[in-house]
Protein backbone atom coordinates (compact mmCIF):
# COMPACT_ATOMS: atom_id res chain seq x y z
CA UNK A 1 0.00 0.00 0.00
CA UNK A 2 3.00 2.27 0.46
CA UNK A 3 3.97 2.19 -3.17
CA UNK A 4 2.14 1.50 -6.39
CA UNK A 5 5.54 0.91 -8.01
CA UNK A 6 4.23 1.52 -11.52
CA UNK A 7 7.13 0.50 -13.75
CA UNK A 8 7.59 -1.02 -17.16
CA UNK A 9 8.70 -4.65 -17.12
CA UNK A 10 12.02 -5.57 -18.71
CA UNK A 11 12.93 -8.48 -20.90
CA UNK A 12 13.35 -11.84 -19.18
CA UNK A 13 16.82 -12.93 -18.22
CA UNK A 14 18.24 -15.26 -15.59
CA UNK A 15 19.15 -13.55 -12.32
CA UNK A 16 19.84 -15.96 -9.47
CA UNK A 17 19.00 -19.39 -8.12
CA UNK A 18 15.42 -18.31 -7.53
CA UNK A 19 14.93 -17.17 -11.10
CA UNK A 20 15.08 -20.79 -12.19
CA UNK A 21 11.80 -21.37 -10.37
CA UNK A 22 9.06 -21.75 -12.93
CA UNK A 23 7.41 -18.44 -13.65
CA UNK A 24 4.40 -20.48 -14.65
CA UNK A 25 3.87 -21.38 -11.00
CA UNK A 26 2.03 -18.09 -10.57
CA UNK A 27 -0.31 -18.46 -13.49
CA UNK A 28 -1.85 -21.06 -15.73
CA UNK A 29 -2.92 -20.55 -19.29
CA UNK A 30 -6.14 -18.83 -18.23
CA UNK A 31 -4.36 -16.30 -16.02
CA UNK A 32 -5.62 -17.97 -12.85
CA UNK A 33 -3.39 -19.30 -10.12
CA UNK A 34 -2.01 -22.74 -10.87
CA UNK A 35 -0.90 -23.50 -7.34
CA UNK A 36 -2.53 -25.63 -4.70
CA UNK A 37 -5.48 -24.27 -2.77
CA UNK A 38 -4.85 -26.74 0.02
CA UNK A 39 -3.64 -23.68 1.92
CA UNK A 40 -7.18 -22.35 2.09
CA UNK A 41 -8.21 -25.39 4.09
CA UNK A 42 -5.00 -25.45 6.09
CA UNK A 43 -5.47 -21.80 7.10
CA UNK A 44 -8.41 -22.54 9.33
CA UNK A 45 -6.78 -25.52 10.99
CA UNK A 46 -3.30 -24.11 11.42
CA UNK A 47 -4.34 -20.56 12.20
CA UNK A 48 -1.76 -19.25 9.74
CA UNK A 49 -1.28 -18.27 6.14
CA UNK A 50 1.74 -19.34 4.12
CA UNK A 51 2.61 -21.63 1.27
CA UNK A 52 4.86 -22.81 -1.53
CA UNK A 53 4.54 -24.49 -4.89
CA UNK A 54 7.06 -26.27 -7.06
CA UNK A 55 9.82 -25.18 -9.38
CA UNK A 56 10.56 -27.69 -12.10
CA UNK A 57 7.32 -29.58 -11.60
CA UNK A 58 5.31 -26.37 -11.65
CA UNK A 59 6.20 -25.69 -15.24
CA UNK A 60 4.63 -28.98 -16.24
CA UNK A 61 1.51 -28.12 -14.29
CA UNK A 62 0.89 -24.87 -16.14
CA UNK A 63 -0.24 -23.86 -19.61
CA UNK A 64 -2.66 -26.79 -19.75
CA UNK A 65 -5.94 -26.90 -21.64
CA UNK A 66 -7.74 -27.54 -18.38
CA UNK A 67 -7.48 -24.29 -16.33
CA UNK A 68 -8.39 -25.98 -13.06
CA UNK A 69 -5.77 -25.58 -10.29
CA UNK A 70 -3.23 -28.37 -10.26
CA UNK A 71 -3.11 -30.64 -7.19
CA UNK A 72 -0.52 -29.93 -4.53
CA UNK A 73 1.56 -33.00 -5.38
CA UNK A 74 1.98 -31.77 -8.96
CA UNK A 75 3.19 -28.30 -8.06
CA UNK A 76 5.01 -28.96 -4.80
CA UNK A 77 8.58 -28.72 -6.04
CA UNK A 78 11.48 -26.85 -4.53
CA UNK A 79 13.16 -23.50 -5.18
CA UNK A 80 16.98 -23.79 -5.18
CA UNK A 81 18.42 -22.62 -1.86
CA UNK A 82 21.97 -21.93 -3.06
CA UNK A 83 22.77 -19.03 -5.36
CA UNK A 84 24.27 -15.56 -5.72
CA UNK A 85 21.16 -13.95 -4.22
CA UNK A 86 18.83 -15.18 -1.51
CA UNK A 87 15.66 -16.80 -2.72
CA UNK A 88 12.42 -15.17 -1.67
CA UNK A 89 13.29 -11.78 -3.16
CA UNK A 90 13.06 -12.00 -6.95
CA UNK A 91 11.47 -15.46 -6.72
CA UNK A 92 7.94 -15.75 -8.19
CA UNK A 93 5.72 -14.74 -5.29
CA UNK A 94 4.10 -17.63 -3.42
CA UNK A 95 0.60 -17.71 -1.94
CA UNK A 96 1.41 -17.59 1.77
CA UNK A 97 3.72 -15.92 4.25
CA UNK A 98 5.03 -16.45 7.74
CA UNK A 99 7.34 -13.61 8.73
CA UNK A 100 9.18 -13.67 12.04
CA UNK A 101 11.31 -11.02 13.73
CA UNK A 102 13.75 -12.29 16.37
CA UNK A 103 15.67 -10.68 19.22
CA UNK A 104 18.95 -12.18 20.34
CA UNK A 105 18.77 -13.14 24.01
CA UNK A 106 20.71 -11.21 26.63
CA UNK A 107 22.80 -14.27 27.46
CA UNK A 108 23.80 -15.08 23.89
CA UNK A 109 27.41 -14.68 22.77
CA UNK A 110 28.93 -14.11 19.36
CA UNK A 111 29.95 -17.77 19.33
CA UNK A 112 26.46 -19.04 20.16
CA UNK A 113 24.95 -16.75 17.54
CA UNK A 114 27.34 -18.01 14.86
CA UNK A 115 26.61 -21.61 15.87
CA UNK A 116 22.88 -20.97 15.52
CA UNK A 117 23.27 -19.34 12.10
CA UNK A 118 25.21 -22.38 10.87
CA UNK A 119 22.47 -24.70 12.15
CA UNK A 120 19.77 -22.47 10.67
CA UNK A 121 21.43 -22.60 7.26
CA UNK A 122 21.57 -26.40 7.25
CA UNK A 123 17.94 -26.58 8.34
CA UNK A 124 16.87 -24.02 5.74
CA UNK A 125 18.60 -25.93 2.95
CA UNK A 126 16.86 -29.13 4.05
CA UNK A 127 13.38 -27.66 4.44
CA UNK A 128 13.43 -25.71 1.17
CA UNK A 129 14.45 -28.98 -0.48
CA UNK A 130 11.46 -30.76 1.02
CA UNK A 131 13.58 -32.73 3.51
CA UNK A 132 13.32 -33.16 7.25
CA UNK A 133 15.64 -31.31 9.59
CA UNK A 134 18.53 -33.36 10.98
CA UNK A 135 17.65 -36.97 11.64
CA UNK A 136 13.97 -36.21 11.13
CA UNK A 137 10.77 -36.23 13.11
CA UNK A 138 10.40 -39.95 13.77
CA UNK A 139 13.94 -41.24 14.13
CA UNK A 140 16.92 -40.64 16.34
CA UNK A 141 17.23 -41.45 20.04
CA UNK A 142 13.87 -42.31 21.62
CA UNK A 143 15.01 -40.57 24.79
CA UNK A 144 15.66 -37.25 23.00
CA UNK A 145 13.34 -34.78 21.26
CA UNK A 146 13.22 -35.27 17.49
CA UNK A 147 15.28 -32.99 15.24
CA UNK A 148 12.18 -32.06 13.24
CA UNK A 149 8.78 -31.07 14.63
CA UNK A 150 7.03 -33.27 12.06
CA UNK A 151 3.99 -31.31 10.92
CA UNK A 152 5.31 -31.16 7.33
CA UNK A 153 5.85 -34.92 7.03
CA UNK A 154 4.44 -36.14 3.73
CA UNK A 155 4.11 -32.64 2.29
CA UNK A 156 6.08 -31.42 -0.74
CA UNK A 157 8.49 -28.50 -0.53
CA UNK A 158 5.70 -26.23 -1.83
CA UNK A 159 8.16 -23.69 -3.25
CA UNK A 160 9.30 -22.77 0.25
CA UNK A 161 11.83 -19.96 0.39
CA UNK A 162 13.57 -18.67 3.52
CA UNK A 163 15.16 -15.22 3.50
CA UNK A 164 17.20 -13.83 6.39
CA UNK A 165 17.88 -10.22 7.33
CA UNK A 166 19.84 -8.40 10.03
CA UNK A 167 18.35 -5.42 11.85
CA UNK A 168 20.10 -2.27 13.13
CA UNK A 169 19.97 -3.47 16.75
CA UNK A 170 22.10 -6.51 15.95
CA UNK A 171 25.01 -4.14 15.36
CA UNK A 172 24.39 -1.90 18.37
CA UNK A 173 21.62 -1.93 20.96
CA UNK A 174 21.21 0.68 23.69
CA UNK A 175 24.73 1.86 22.96
CA UNK A 176 26.27 -1.60 23.40
CA UNK A 177 28.22 -3.41 20.67
CA UNK A 178 27.17 -6.87 21.84
CA UNK A 179 28.75 -8.98 19.10
CA UNK A 180 31.59 -6.83 17.79
CA UNK A 181 29.59 -5.84 14.71
CA UNK A 182 29.14 -2.08 15.19
CA UNK A 183 31.83 -1.14 12.68
CA UNK A 184 30.27 -3.47 10.08
CA UNK A 185 26.83 -1.88 10.09
CA UNK A 186 26.00 -0.56 6.61
CA UNK A 187 25.27 3.16 6.42
CA UNK A 188 22.17 2.28 4.42
CA UNK A 189 20.77 0.26 7.35
CA UNK A 190 19.24 3.31 8.98
CA UNK A 191 16.70 3.59 11.74
CA UNK A 192 13.66 4.46 9.64
CA UNK A 193 12.30 7.95 10.33
CA UNK A 194 8.85 8.48 11.76
CA UNK A 195 6.47 9.20 8.92
CA UNK A 196 3.39 11.37 9.15
CA UNK A 197 0.44 9.29 10.35
CA UNK A 198 2.52 6.46 11.81
CA UNK A 199 1.05 4.82 14.91
CA UNK A 200 3.65 2.13 15.45
CA UNK A 201 3.18 -0.59 18.04
CA UNK A 202 6.57 -1.31 19.68
CA UNK A 203 5.54 -4.95 19.98
CA UNK A 204 5.29 -5.18 16.18
CA UNK A 205 8.34 -3.07 15.34
CA UNK A 206 12.06 -3.72 14.93
CA UNK A 207 14.08 -6.84 15.66
CA UNK A 208 17.68 -8.06 15.61
CA UNK A 209 17.05 -10.69 12.90
CA UNK A 210 14.22 -11.63 10.61
CA UNK A 211 13.26 -14.67 8.58
CA UNK A 212 10.72 -14.45 5.78
CA UNK A 213 9.14 -17.80 4.94
CA UNK A 214 7.07 -17.86 1.75
CA UNK A 215 5.33 -20.95 0.43
CA UNK A 216 2.14 -22.15 -1.22
CA UNK A 217 1.12 -24.31 1.72
CA UNK A 218 0.60 -22.62 5.10
CA UNK A 219 1.71 -25.66 7.04
CA UNK A 220 5.03 -25.81 5.21
CA UNK A 221 5.83 -22.17 5.99
CA UNK A 222 4.78 -22.42 9.62
CA UNK A 223 6.83 -25.58 9.97
CA UNK A 224 9.90 -23.70 8.72
CA UNK A 225 9.64 -20.82 11.18
CA UNK A 226 8.75 -23.20 14.02
CA UNK A 227 11.85 -25.30 13.44
CA UNK A 228 14.17 -22.29 13.22
CA UNK A 229 12.70 -20.94 16.44
CA UNK A 230 13.21 -24.34 18.08
CA UNK A 231 16.83 -24.53 16.92
CA UNK A 232 17.44 -20.98 18.13
CA UNK A 233 15.91 -21.46 21.57
CA UNK A 234 18.18 -19.93 24.19
CA UNK A 235 19.94 -17.80 21.57
CA UNK A 236 17.02 -15.95 20.01
CA UNK A 237 13.37 -15.34 20.83
CA UNK A 238 10.55 -14.37 18.48
CA UNK A 239 9.86 -10.67 18.98
CA UNK A 240 6.82 -10.59 16.68
CA UNK A 241 5.51 -12.45 13.69
CA UNK A 242 2.99 -12.01 10.91
CA UNK A 243 0.96 -14.49 8.91
CA UNK A 244 -0.03 -13.49 5.40
CA UNK A 245 -2.51 -14.93 2.96
CA UNK A 246 -3.09 -13.89 -0.60
CA UNK A 247 -0.13 -12.23 -2.25
CA UNK A 248 -0.87 -8.64 -3.25
CA UNK A 249 1.92 -8.30 -5.81
CA UNK A 250 3.67 -10.37 -8.43
CA UNK A 251 7.24 -10.61 -9.71
CA UNK A 252 6.06 -12.52 -12.79
CA UNK A 253 5.34 -10.23 -15.77
CA UNK A 254 2.58 -12.34 -17.34
CA UNK A 255 0.63 -12.97 -14.13
CA UNK A 256 -2.44 -10.99 -13.22
CA UNK A 257 -1.85 -8.52 -10.42
CA UNK A 258 -3.53 -9.85 -7.26
CA UNK A 259 -6.04 -7.69 -5.39
CA UNK A 260 -5.59 -6.28 -1.94
CA UNK A 261 -8.18 -6.26 0.86
CA UNK A 262 -9.73 -3.13 -0.63
CA UNK A 263 -10.49 -5.02 -3.82
CA UNK A 264 -7.99 -3.11 -5.98
CA UNK A 265 -4.98 -4.12 -8.01
CA UNK A 266 -2.09 -2.21 -6.47
CA UNK A 267 1.51 -2.54 -7.63
CA UNK A 268 0.99 -3.16 -11.33
CA UNK A 269 4.27 -3.50 -13.23
CA UNK A 270 6.22 -4.55 -10.17
CA UNK A 271 9.87 -5.25 -10.92
CA UNK A 272 10.03 -8.58 -12.70
CA UNK A 273 12.05 -11.32 -11.09
CA UNK A 274 13.58 -12.08 -14.49
CA UNK A 275 14.58 -8.50 -15.31
CA UNK A 276 18.28 -8.51 -14.47
CA UNK A 277 18.76 -4.91 -15.57
CA UNK A 278 16.13 -3.45 -13.24
CA UNK A 279 17.06 -5.81 -10.42
CA UNK A 280 20.64 -4.62 -10.68
CA UNK A 281 19.56 -1.00 -10.82
CA UNK A 282 17.00 -1.01 -8.04
CA UNK A 283 17.29 -4.15 -5.86
CA UNK A 284 20.78 -5.66 -5.53
CA UNK A 285 23.54 -3.86 -3.65
CA UNK A 286 26.45 -3.17 -6.00
CA UNK A 287 30.15 -3.64 -5.20
CA UNK A 288 31.52 -0.68 -3.27
CA UNK A 289 28.14 0.34 -1.89
CA UNK A 290 28.86 -0.22 1.76
CA UNK A 291 30.58 -3.22 3.33
CA UNK A 292 31.58 -6.14 1.12
CA UNK A 293 29.36 -8.55 3.05
CA UNK A 294 26.28 -6.80 1.59
CA UNK A 295 27.35 -6.94 -2.06
CA UNK A 296 24.63 -8.82 -3.92
CA UNK A 297 22.20 -8.41 -1.03
CA UNK A 298 19.23 -6.10 -0.60
CA UNK A 299 17.52 -3.96 2.04
CA UNK A 300 14.10 -5.01 3.28
CA UNK A 301 11.45 -2.70 4.70
CA UNK A 302 8.52 -4.47 6.39
CA UNK A 303 5.43 -2.45 7.28
CA UNK A 304 2.22 -3.68 8.87
CA UNK A 305 -0.56 -1.52 7.40
CA UNK A 306 -3.97 -1.63 9.06
CA UNK A 307 -6.87 -0.97 6.72
CA UNK A 308 -10.06 0.59 8.04
CA UNK A 309 -12.09 -1.67 5.83
CA UNK A 310 -15.45 -1.02 7.50
CA UNK A 311 -15.17 2.64 6.53
CA UNK A 312 -13.84 1.74 3.10
CA UNK A 313 -16.75 -0.60 2.45
CA UNK A 314 -19.17 2.33 2.89
CA UNK A 315 -17.28 4.54 0.46
CA UNK A 316 -18.86 5.12 -3.00
CA UNK A 317 -17.23 3.30 -5.91
CA UNK A 318 -16.29 6.50 -7.75
CA UNK A 319 -14.52 7.83 -4.67
CA UNK A 320 -12.67 4.54 -4.24
CA UNK A 321 -11.47 4.71 -7.84
CA UNK A 322 -10.46 8.36 -7.46
CA UNK A 323 -8.36 7.45 -4.43
CA UNK A 324 -6.41 4.81 -6.34
CA UNK A 325 -6.49 6.40 -9.79
CA UNK A 326 -7.61 3.06 -11.23
CA UNK A 327 -10.85 1.36 -12.16
CA UNK A 328 -11.85 -1.30 -9.68
CA UNK A 329 -13.06 -3.88 -12.18
CA UNK A 330 -10.24 -4.02 -14.74
CA UNK A 331 -7.61 -2.16 -12.76
CA UNK A 332 -6.94 0.17 -15.67
CA UNK A 333 -5.39 3.56 -14.95
CA UNK A 334 -7.74 6.49 -15.50
CA UNK A 335 -8.25 7.20 -19.17
CA UNK A 336 -7.01 3.76 -20.24
CA UNK A 337 -8.68 0.42 -21.02
CA UNK A 338 -6.37 -2.25 -19.60
CA UNK A 339 -4.47 -2.69 -16.35
CA UNK A 340 -1.02 -2.62 -17.94
CA UNK A 341 -1.67 0.38 -20.17
CA UNK A 342 0.77 3.23 -19.60
CA UNK A 343 -0.88 5.56 -17.06
CA UNK A 344 -1.78 9.13 -17.91
CA UNK A 345 -0.94 10.67 -14.56
CA UNK A 346 -2.62 13.98 -15.39
CA UNK A 347 -5.92 12.14 -15.86
CA UNK A 348 -5.85 11.14 -12.17
CA UNK A 349 -6.62 13.25 -9.11
CA UNK A 350 -3.47 14.91 -7.79
CA UNK A 351 -3.71 13.03 -4.49
CA UNK A 352 -4.45 9.62 -6.00
CA UNK A 353 -2.27 6.74 -4.89
CA UNK A 354 -1.03 5.74 -8.35
CA UNK A 355 -0.14 9.28 -9.36
CA UNK A 356 1.85 9.94 -6.20
CA UNK A 357 3.65 6.58 -6.24
CA UNK A 358 4.46 6.35 -9.95
CA UNK A 359 8.20 6.42 -10.81
CA UNK A 360 7.57 9.42 -13.09
CA UNK A 361 6.46 11.33 -10.00
CA UNK A 362 9.51 10.20 -7.99
CA UNK A 363 12.54 10.68 -10.21
CA UNK A 364 12.32 7.10 -11.46
CA UNK A 365 12.77 5.40 -8.07
CA UNK A 366 11.40 1.88 -7.80
CA UNK A 367 11.10 -0.93 -5.25
CA UNK A 368 10.38 -4.64 -5.51
CA UNK A 369 7.17 -5.50 -3.66
CA UNK A 370 6.23 -8.80 -2.01
CA UNK A 371 3.17 -7.82 0.05
CA UNK A 372 0.52 -10.11 1.58
CA UNK A 373 -2.95 -9.54 2.97
CA UNK A 374 -3.63 -10.37 6.62
CA UNK A 375 -6.60 -10.77 8.93
CA UNK A 376 -5.81 -11.14 12.63
CA UNK A 377 -9.15 -11.32 14.41
CA UNK A 378 -10.78 -8.14 15.70
CA UNK A 379 -9.63 -5.05 17.53
CA UNK A 380 -12.03 -5.44 20.45
CA UNK A 381 -14.42 -2.87 18.99
CA UNK A 382 -16.07 -5.16 16.49
CA UNK A 383 -13.76 -4.20 13.63
CA UNK A 384 -11.53 -6.58 11.71
CA UNK A 385 -7.81 -6.23 12.32
CA UNK A 386 -6.99 -6.60 8.65
CA UNK A 387 -4.81 -5.03 6.02
CA UNK A 388 -1.54 -5.35 4.14
CA UNK A 389 1.79 -6.67 5.32
CA UNK A 390 4.00 -4.66 3.01
CA UNK A 391 7.44 -6.03 2.08
CA UNK A 392 9.72 -3.92 -0.11
CA UNK A 393 13.23 -4.80 -1.29
CA UNK A 394 15.59 -2.16 -2.61
CA UNK A 395 19.23 -1.32 -3.23
CA UNK A 396 19.18 1.52 -0.67
CA UNK A 397 16.14 2.33 1.46
CA UNK A 398 17.35 5.91 1.92
CA UNK A 399 16.93 6.48 -1.80
CA UNK A 400 13.82 4.38 -2.38
CA UNK A 401 11.33 3.58 0.38
CA UNK A 402 12.03 6.61 2.59
CA UNK A 403 11.46 9.38 0.02
CA UNK A 404 8.55 7.48 -1.50
CA UNK A 405 6.81 6.97 1.83
CA UNK A 406 7.42 10.58 2.84
CA UNK A 407 5.62 11.69 -0.32
CA UNK A 408 2.73 9.29 0.22
CA UNK A 409 2.38 10.08 3.92
CA UNK A 410 2.13 13.78 3.13
CA UNK A 411 -0.74 13.78 0.66
CA UNK A 412 -2.02 10.33 -0.41
CA UNK A 413 -5.83 10.28 -0.32
CA UNK A 414 -5.59 6.67 0.77
CA UNK A 415 -4.26 7.73 4.17
CA UNK A 416 -7.81 8.32 5.38
CA UNK A 417 -8.38 4.56 5.23
CA UNK A 418 -5.04 3.10 6.35
CA UNK A 419 -2.56 3.40 9.19
CA UNK A 420 0.97 2.06 9.55
CA UNK A 421 1.11 0.17 12.86
CA UNK A 422 4.31 -1.89 12.55
CA UNK A 423 7.69 -1.31 10.95
CA UNK A 424 11.14 -2.86 10.58
CA UNK A 425 14.27 -2.50 8.47
CA UNK A 426 16.74 -5.29 7.69
CA UNK A 427 19.91 -5.83 5.68
CA UNK A 428 19.55 -9.07 3.71
CA UNK A 429 22.96 -10.42 2.68
CA UNK A 430 23.63 -12.20 -0.62
CA UNK A 431 22.83 -15.85 -1.07
CA UNK A 432 24.61 -18.88 0.32
CA UNK A 433 26.51 -20.05 -2.72
CA UNK A 434 27.32 -23.66 -1.81
CA UNK A 435 26.96 -26.27 0.96
CA UNK A 436 29.27 -25.60 3.87
CA UNK A 437 28.72 -21.84 3.75
CA UNK A 438 26.18 -20.24 6.08
CA UNK A 439 23.91 -17.24 6.55
CA UNK A 440 25.92 -14.19 7.62
CA UNK A 441 29.30 -15.83 7.16
CA UNK A 442 30.88 -12.79 5.51
CA UNK A 443 29.46 -10.51 8.21
CA UNK A 444 30.90 -12.53 11.09
CA UNK A 445 34.03 -13.69 9.31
Amino acid sequence: MDAENEQQNGTPAGTDATATAAVAAEQDGSGRSAVSRRAVIGWAGAGVALGAAGVGSVAAATRQDDPAPAPAAAVGGDVPFYGDHQSGISTPVQDRLHFASFDVSATATRESLVKMLKEWTKAAAAMTGGREVGSGAASGLPEAPPDDTGEALGLPASRLTLTIGFGPTLFEKDGVDRFGLKARRPEALIDLPKFKGDNLDPQRTGGDLCVQACADDPQVAVHAIRNLARIGMGTVNIRWSQLGFGKTSSTTPDAQTPRNMMGFKDGTHNIAGTDTEKLGEHVWVAPGEGPDWMTGGSYLVARRIRMHIETWDRTPLKEQEDIFGRTKGEGAPYGKAKEHDTPDLKAMPEDSHVRLAHPDSNNGLMILRRGFSFTDGTDGLGRLDAGLFFLAYQRDSRKAFVPLQQRLAASDALNEYIQHVGSAHFACPPGVRKPGEWWGQALFG
